[in-house]
């Protein structure tokens, strides 16, 4: 028997929770880089002895270099989207953890955590809970439930968690931590990740295997296509004639942009983006169609709808990619589906391919090789690609019978978005969440760079855009960051200004005024609603909510919270502030460009369309004319269910089989 002991190490929980974090690092194709770039966090009771004191004895043990630096935010909401869209842009190579006090400070964080999870991106979430011990229950902030004792608010993480652990005794916690990393660092199951904290355990000692914080190395995998997969993938690619690639947010998580460059200009096969993986080609390359769905160019849905055969690389095959399952109309169109995640692969009865994107095309090109789309399809590409081009140039420089009929000092929507993506540099990054913006910069903006292009569309979360604004620019100093952003998204989340202010974080925020919420206001008018509740107007004598508009100077507020502000009146004063804010000192915090828009003032059609059902019966003659529109709509939807063909695998006696 050995009666060699383990060493060990005198810890808190919380203390060994953050030296932990502090010795993770992810590593691949080779490259090694530490995990957690750090801990975004707002303290109370809940956590300020536990996670606050193990962050503050780190730094100091550091001599102020911690190799976990603390970050605090103003909102729990917002310091998970500013880690989610700091991970996106590390390609999910990297995260941050995020540490909330009891009861709203955590469940603060509920929205964060459902959009890290939707759009795929890890996040560890460190919410506190109420004592496991029980000795003062109930305490301040507790649900009490009188069927069970064991249910606290932060069980609502449960289903938004793609992994969910609480530690009611310091012995639980190593098992939590492993459990927690494997999860972060899988391509196919990443999200957020919650490990739920008693403030009684953060504070408890115990004694830990030192062997818990040695440095570990977690391995992202490239997982490779299976050669009877591609295979099959391929013999349905040569029967089309009219081939279709859909890029995913996929093919940047896995680096495949060179790899889908090559297809694309070995096979003639055009590409179409979905938000998530716009920026996969360069604007102009010749194969590259634009946005594809509801919110796509009149080029790729017109490829789309005669599409004989689609392969999606990366894609969740979202309702707005599909166009809620009317954007292709082939009788027998099929589906080829890479994912490195399964379930996504299987998606539209389509043949999975269960694979890295990198890797599985390069495969599939090479079984082949020497096949090309016929020529006519090319020309027919060319031309669909040349008249979009000359529709979007027209909505950035609109004419006079267009401008004409703006008031003073307005600007329409699409100029400014055109301003913007002329005005900044090719790396610049733009960025956005809610609101009409996504689907306008998603058909018109012109990328010109992998990672120049960041529109959350999973979860499309009012107020993502200046907390994430900051995570990217964290993530890459060297891109200035374009947060474009409606006056509904800002008020919903103005407080992070005031963090970028403290970090001295250079973002560059376009607030675009148009008083009141763009897009739903379209939406309802197109659903017969006649834009009912969407404007910001003091409530008439009637009892409605259309008398003039509100006083609210969003450009006094953004100034209240420290950051530079620039206000424009015509698109010259815009371009003139673009050149402020670009020169603006890297280190001299938050600029803010306010400019107004009319919102009656649409971006071009994508003729496409998108499933929000309209009322069936109704008095008013708007929402009948809508109706009617809407049921004309669902006659062109389709399930999708066709069978995917078999894959041929080589001639073999199987156990069980029948033998003569």
């Amino acid at each position: 028997m050995s009666t060699e002991q383990t060493a060990t190490v005198r810890l808190t929980v919380a203390q060994a929770t953050t030296r932990f974090l502090a010795a993770q690092w992810s590593e691949r194709d080779g490259v090694r880089r530490r995990f957690f770039a750090g801990v975004f966090g707002i303290f109370g009771h809940g956590n300020v002895a536990g996670i606050g004191q193990a962050l503050l004895q780190m730094e100091q043990d550091s001599g102020g270099g911690s190799p976990l630096p603390y970050i605090l935010a103003r909102n729990e909401q917002a310091m998970v989207h500013t880690s989610v869209a700091y991970a996106r842009q590390q390609d999910r190579l990297e995260a941050w953890a995020c540490t909330a006090s009891i009861g709203p400070g955590s469940t603060n964080m509920l929205t964060g955590a459902a959009l890290a999870t939707i759009n795929r991106i890890p996040v560890l979430l460190l919410p506190s809970d109420t004592f496991a011990t029980r000795v003062g229950a109930p305490v301040l902030q507790e649900l009490e439930l009188p069927h069970a004792a064991d249910i606290s608010v932060n069980d609502a993480f449960r289903p938004l968690s793609r992994f969910f652990d609480r530690i009611t005794r310091p012995e639980q916690l190593p098992s939590a931590l492993l459990g927690a990393m494997r999860v972060l660092t899988d391509p196919a199951e990443t999200g957020a990740v919650t490990i739920a904290l008693p403030q009684d355990v953060q504070a408890e000692a115990h004694d830990w295997p030192a062997e818990l914080f040695a440095q570990r190395t977690w391995h992202i995998a490239r997982p490779p296509a299976e050669t009877a997969r591609i295979a099959a993938a391929a013999e349905v690619l040569r029967t089309a004639r009219r081939p279709l690639i859909v890029a995913g947010g996929g093919v940047h998580y896995s680096g495949a942009e060179e790899s889908l460059r090559a297809f694309a200009e070995a096979t003639g096969i055009p590409v179409g983006e979905t938000q998530a993986g716009k920026g996969s080609l360069p604007h102009g390359h010749p194969r590259l169609m634009g946005a594809v769905g509801s919110t796509g160019t009149t080029a790729a849905n017109a490829l789309a709808r005669d599409a004989d055969v689609v392969i999606g690389v990366g894609t969740r095959w979202s309702d707005f990619t599909t166009a809620s399952r009317t954007a292709f109309q082939h009788p027998g169109v099929r589906f080829v589906n890479i994912n490195v995640a399964a379930f996504d692969a299987g998606k539209q009865a389509g043949l999975s391919v269960v694979a890295d994107g990198r890797e599985a095309l390069t495969a599939l090109a090479a079984a082949i090789e020497g096949h090309r789309v016929p020529g006519s399809y090319e020309q027919e590409q060319a031309a669909l690609r040349t008249s979009w081009d000359a529709t979007v140039e027209a909505a950035y420089h609109p004419d006079e019978a267009v401008t004409s009929r703006l008031a003073p000092g307005v600007l329409t929507q699409s100029t400014v978005l055109g301003c913007v993506n002329e005005h900044s540099d090719p790396r610049d990054v733009v960025l956005c969440a809610a609101g009409s913006m996504p689907g306008d910069l998603h058909k018109l903006w012109r990328v010109r760079d992998r990672k120049a292009y960041h529109v959350e569309y999973g979860y499309s979360c009012m107020g993502y855009e200046i907390p994430a604004a900051i995570g990217v620019r964290l993530a890459d100093s060297t891109r200035d960051v374009f947060a474009m952003v409606g006056d509904g998204g800002y008020l919903m989340m103005p407080t992070e200004l005031a963090t970028a202010v403290q970090e001295r974080v250079k973002v560059i925020v376009v607030l675009v005024q148009n008083n009141g919420f763009h897009s739903i206001g379209s939406l309802s008018e197109s659903l017969g609603s006649q834009r009912f509740g969407t404007q910001y107007r003091y409530r008439s004598a009637d009892g409605r909510l259309d008398g003039p508009r509100l006083p609210t100077d969003l450009a006094a507020n953004a100034r209240s919270l420290g950051a530079h502000v620039i206000e424009v009146h015509s698109r010259s004063g815009l371009e003139a502030a673009i050149a402020e804010a670009k020169a603006w000192p890297a280190d001299g915090g938050p600029v803010v460009i306010h400019v107004e828009t009319d919102p009656l003032v649409s971006a071009p059609d994508s003729d496409s369309w998108w499933d929000v059902p309209v009322s069936a019966v109704s008095t008013l003659d708007s929402t009948r004319a809508a109706h009617q529109d809407y049921v004309r709509h669902k006659e062109t939807q389709r399930p999708l269910l066709t069978p995917a063909p078999p894959t041929q695998e080589p001639d073999r006696t199987t156990e069980g089989a029948s033998r003569e």
